[in-house]
């Protein structure tokens, strides 16, 4: 009896110290949120100021972004990420290649991204643990749920880093071909490449954000003075999007013999432009195929039992009157 009263409290402690942990967190965070937001009229002023420069390092965007959870986590994260750390280099550039497609360019960006895995961990056993001991009871069955649940959160942040990743590279895509076409008016109109960069950056920076992001680093990278060509490769690997890639191979590669970038610009939009005609042709094609799925399973019994129904009553009426 003293055992099973034990297990009892010992489960609703549990489940308090985790419902008071998430609401204390989720606190924390919206206060700070609401603490970092500038008002609109500030912001209006700092737009009429700046019309067309950056407010801050485009190298230390995310730095400038953090509140004080992030860098309450970001202080943590050298102590919290050890047990993760991969031994050799290859690993860690992987991970750091990872993160670059996703848009998280910092130094501590790998470290903060094993501590949010070991976070997700933490929380999966404690809250996990906690509603597991309030419906089910402290027995092996429990014991089995908590590990899987803790498996799930500490496997999270890399669902959302790879959610994160596909969207930023589905909207590059979808923009290239427009950046490009403005390219070319730039460079047919007598800019340079680097002027036609910046300008389309400049352009682009409402409708599309991302690819403007990229293009501004590209400039600032060529105004501290690294090679153009090398500038152009870390384009294509940043971003991790293929058509990217082909797009700074065809650019080094007419920088190189000498050939007519706008020309090169034209074909590579053209193309670009095509596969993605195609891409909407194939997912118009799939539609019918996916479309079996909800009506087999919602809309055709549904319909069944509508029409069938009243005609089945009336038989079983006239066939079985007892």
């Amino acid at each position: 009896m003293s055992i099973l009263l034990a297990e009892i409290v010992t489960s609703t402690m549990v489940t308090r110290f985790a419902v008071f942990g998430c609401a204390a967190a989720f606190a924390w965070w919206l206060l700070d949120f609401m603490a970092n937001r500038k008002p609109r009229a500030e912001q209006r002023l700092e737009d009429i100021r700046e019309p067309n420069g950056r407010k801050s390092d485009l190298l230390s965007r995310d730095k400038g972004s953090m509140g004080a959870v992030g860098k309450a986590l970001s202080k943590a994260a050298p102590a919290l990420s050890k047990p993760l750390q991969p031994k050799t280099s290859e690993e860690v550039s992987k991970t750091r290649d990872k993160l670059n497609h996703a848009g998280f360019r910092t130094e501590k960006a790998p470290e903060t991204y094993w501590a949010l895995k070991i976070v997700g961990l933490m929380l999966g056993f404690l809250i996990g643990g906690g509603v597991v001991l309030v419906t089910r009871g402290a027995d092996l069955d429990s014991l089995t749920y908590t590990g899987a649940i803790a498996g799930v959160a500490f496997f999270l942040p890399e669902i959302v880093l790879w959610l994160m990743t596909k969207r930023r590279q589905d909207s590059i895509f979808y923009s290239l071909p427009d950046a490009l076409d403005l390219m070319v008016v730039c460079v047919e109109s007598g800019l340079g490449l680097d002027q036609a960069m910046r300008k389309v950056a400049e352009e682009m920076k409402k409708s599309y954000r991302i690819i403007a992001d990229e293009f501004s680093l590209c400039n600032l990278q060529l105004q501290m003075g690294r090679a153009r060509n090398d500038v152009l490769h870390d384009l294509g690997a940043r971003t991790g999007v293929d058509d990217l890639k082909a797009l700074a191979a065809i650019l080094i590669q007419a920088d190189k013999f000498g050939s007519s970038i706008a020309q090169a610009l034209r074909v590579q939009s053209d193309s670009m432009r095509t596969r993605r005609s195609q891409l909407a042709e194939e997912k118009a094609a799939k539609t019918a195929v996916k479309l079996i799925f909800p009506l087999v399973l919602f809309i055709f019994p549904a319909i069944f039992i509508v029409l069938v129904g009243p005609a089945a009553i009336t038989m079983i009426n006239e066939l079985l009157p007892i």
